[in-house]
């Protein structure tokens, strides 16, 4: 193991990190807020060690994939742990614990809080909140590259380990310049967003933020009722960005080369596009009950269903108290399809699903006709025996990480559903449950040992499990693996 060169990697994130603080600290000094001053000491303690930390570069650079699944999970947690301290120094979220929950959900996009009163926190404070979203979006790792002095196939296993989906391609020839095409473009995306809610008088300290969150899919709102207070075309702008944000950035990249075909052709972004206009429709008909117009039902179908399915987690009404059953069964299996691998949201993804289901049609035609030759085909290229070798692992993991987080969980006072949906909304990055935990209730009322396993739920689910797996298990410490191919 090469722990300099793991200790340089975390200490260039808190540089970074400190530096990022530095925006909330002038947000709190533009509102004149004291609580700016905790930022700051903050930040500056931030960049100091982590400038301590990557003063030097390391002599030997050499960097195995078993680095980067120890690295990268690394990085996310003293990320969390630093973003929590402006918290518990200000006094805002005094205890640790919820500090650091409340950041954890901030830098993994998840949306989940522990907070009753959101709007008693200073601007300063629920403005980092959802710029952690924004930052955590994309990935930290993602963002690191475009400065990271680190070259060489090192890049490729960090952007492996953190990007989401079954497998990770570079869109250009260099990996930071995929990071910086990627980030490129997500800004752009961002900022379109954050006019066209200004244009529709949103304010704009309302706009930044929850742009902010719609970007990173994350979900930490500004103001107690969520975005029930906003306009209907509030509501339709965020609806759409957060489907769009849910999209492969791959699409996006194309459309950007001007391979508008290709990106039409887009298998992944086809299925989501179509499950979403499925689920929209059998919720919009099931509710139309509960609102004077069609278009108002259809409008909370459609937020509901894009918030969900892209695990960003805003709600325009609590449905988990108003809709039926059938409507919440199909957002509460929404919550587990996710999103598209490639883009800023959780879940499972939508390619996983796709490719698990390809794999079961073509082993029933095994059993009717033994002797055809059949190959799971995904993006119109045979899928590879090594990435279903790797789904199937990624399920295993992810089925045994959710039984055993619900066990613990349980021993709270909370009933099944609750648990249940508290469980899958932390692992798949989603942010409102149902239950207890619905999108106008809060974590704030679990144990602390609950809160901690959400914690690691929002963790793993985010990296995709099993690099916080090879971080625990006791032999990535003892022993190196074997057969490592040397990255040069």
């Amino acid at each position: 193991m090469n722990f300099p060169i793991i200790i340089y990697i975390i200490g260039y994130v808190l540089k970074i990190e400190g530096l990022l603080m530095l925006i909330p600290t002038m947000v709190g000094a533009i509102y004149g807020e004291g609580v700016y001053f905790w930022y700051l000491v903050c930040a500056v303690a931030t960049f100091v060690l982590g400038f301590l930390l990557s003063f030097k570069k390391p002599k030997n650079q050499v960097f195995y994939a078993k680095e980067a699944f120890v690295s990268v999970p690394l990085c996310w947690l003293f990320m969390s742990i630093f973003g929590s301290l402006p918290f518990i120094f200000s006094g805002e979220i005094p205890h640790f614990v919820d500090a650091f929950f409340e950041m954890v959900s901030g830098f993994t996009t998840t949306g989940s809080s522990i907070l009753s009163d959101v709007e008693a926190l200073s601007h300063a404070s629920l403005f980092w909140r959802s710029f952690s979203h924004w930052i955590g979006g994309m990935g930290i790792l993602v963002f690191i590259l475009t400065v990271l002095p680190i070259t060489g196939g090192a890049t490729m296993h960090l952007m492996k380990v953190e990007s989401p989906g079954p497998q990770v391609e570079k869109v250009v020839p260099k990996i930071k310049d995929t990071s910086t095409m990627l980030y490129i473009i997500y800004t752009a995306m961002t900022v379109l967003q954050i006019i066209i809610l200004i244009i529709g008088n949103t304010p704009i300290f309302d706009a930044v933020t929850l742009s902010f969150g719609t970007a990173g899919t994350g979900g930490f709102v500004v103001k107690n009722s969520g975005i029930a207070d906003y306009s209907a075309f509030a509501q339709y702008v965020i609806a759409i960005f957060m489907i769009l944000f849910g999209v492969n950035f791959n699409v996006y990249v194309l459309i950007v080369r001007k391979h508008l075909r290709q990106a039409l052709r887009y298998e992944e972004a086809r299925w989501y596009t179509l499950i979403i206009a499925i689920s929209v429709a059998l919720i919009t008909v099931n509710t139309l009950q509960l609102f004077p117009t069609v278009e108002e039902a259809f409008r909370h179908a459609l937020f509901q269903v894009g918030s969900i399915i892209t695990t960003t987690g805003y709600a325009t009404f609590d449905f988990s108290k108003y809709y039926p059953q059938f409507s919440q069964t199909i957002l509460l299996l929404l919550m587990f399809i996710g999103a598209c691998a490639g883009s800023t949201g959780g879940g499972i993804k939508v390619t996983r699903v796709t490719i698990m289901l390809k794999t079961v049609r073509d082993e029933l035609a095994r059993i009717i006709h033994p002797r055809a030759v059949k190959k799971v085909r995904s993006e119109g290229k045979v899928v590879e025996a090594s990435v279903v070798r790797t789904i199937n692992i990624f399920l295993l993991a992810y089925i045994a990480v959710f039984i055993t987080a619900l066990l613990i969980v349980s021993l709270d006072k909370y009933d099944f559903t609750t648990n249940f949906s508290a469980v899958a909304a932390t692992i798949n990055n989603i942010g409102p449950a149902l239950g207890e935990a619905g999108p106008y209730s809060n974590f704030g009322g679990f144990s602390d040992i609950s809160k901690l396993v959400f914690c690691f739920n929002m963790l793993a689910g985010r990296l995709e499990i099993l690099p916080f797996l090879v971080l625990i298990n006791p032999k990535t410490w003892s022993h190196p693996f074997k057969n490592r191919l040397k990255v040069k």
